[in-house]
């Protein structure tokens, strides 16, 4: 008998996922490319940056061999910023996620591309988690890898007691925003009536909250559908009505 899985990833696949994020590290002694199967690690020599994937760059400061710099978004003034969009702002949507970067293709276009210099694809295969990423945006990965790098390299975090209150506020505020937007009454204020806009919304938040926001839809989708059906059962007796008054000649 098939063991019945829940709909979409478990937190401990996303978190997962989310360790192949590229984060910028500063080297502390000489180590040789490895291969991956993404591709190879650029080779490691002090003092030079190097955007490496987060599972060997948290590995690398375990053993005390390499500092993680962490992202511009990662800083109280960033989170700052994000905050005061959410509840100034925008105080129905999320903030906006960061822009793609863009190389020009050598005739006057703009084309996405990776953290690899490739095509652009999504997270996490974009820089949005390395030294280069903006900030005021926050990634699509943006909360766990913040929890991750509080865990295990808050030493490298300017501020880190700070950054935790803020992180700790911003996921407060979405996730009141994620309940209180799939109620009927903000379904109805979108553009398309019935939809609810997710852009800027991150892994972890879409992980934790599906459960909520699956149930309130279906309940909702249920209290329409009984409301249609009411409204349906009424029709043929106002017809017969209507029917018997042309019949009387009133």
């Amino acid at each position: 008998m098939a063991l019945s899985l829940p709909r979409g990833l478990t937190a401990a696949e996303v978190a997962f996922v989310c360790e192949m994020e590229l984060v910028t590290v500063v080297p502390r002694q000489k180590l040789d490319s490895i291969q991956l199967l993404g591709g190879a690690t650029p080779v490691l020599r002090p003092p030079h940056r190097a955007d490496i994937p987060l599972w060997l760059a948290l590995l690398l400061k375990k053993q005390r061999r390499a500092n993680i710099v962490p992202p511009a978004w990662l800083h109280p003034a960033s989170l700052s910023e994000v905050i005061k969009y959410e509840t100034q702002i925008d105080t129905q949507g999320f903030a906006p996620p960061p822009a793609l970067p863009v190389r020009s293709d050598g005739r006057g276009n703009a084309q996405p591309v990776d953290s690899r210099g490739g095509v652009a694809r999504s997270a996490p295969f974009l820089p949005g988690c390395t030294a280069q990423a903006p900030s005021g945006a926050l990634p699509y990965h943006w909360m766990e890898v913040s929890e991750l790098l509080l865990a295990h390299a808050s030493d490298d975090i300017p501020a880190a007691l700070e950054v935790r209150e803020l992180l700790k506020d911003l996921q407060e505020v979405r996730a009141a925003k994620m309940r209180s937007s799939v109620s009927a009454e903000e379904l109805g204020k979108g553009a398309i009536v019935g939809v609810m806009s997710l852009r800027g919304v991150g892994a972890m938040e879409l992980t934790e909250n599906r459960g909520v926001v699956v149930a309130m839809l279906d309940g909702i989708r249920k209290l329409g559908a009984t409301a249609e059906a009411a409204r349906r059962a009424r029709e043929p007796v106002e017809d017969e009505d209507e029917d018997e008054d042309e019949e009387m000649g009133i």
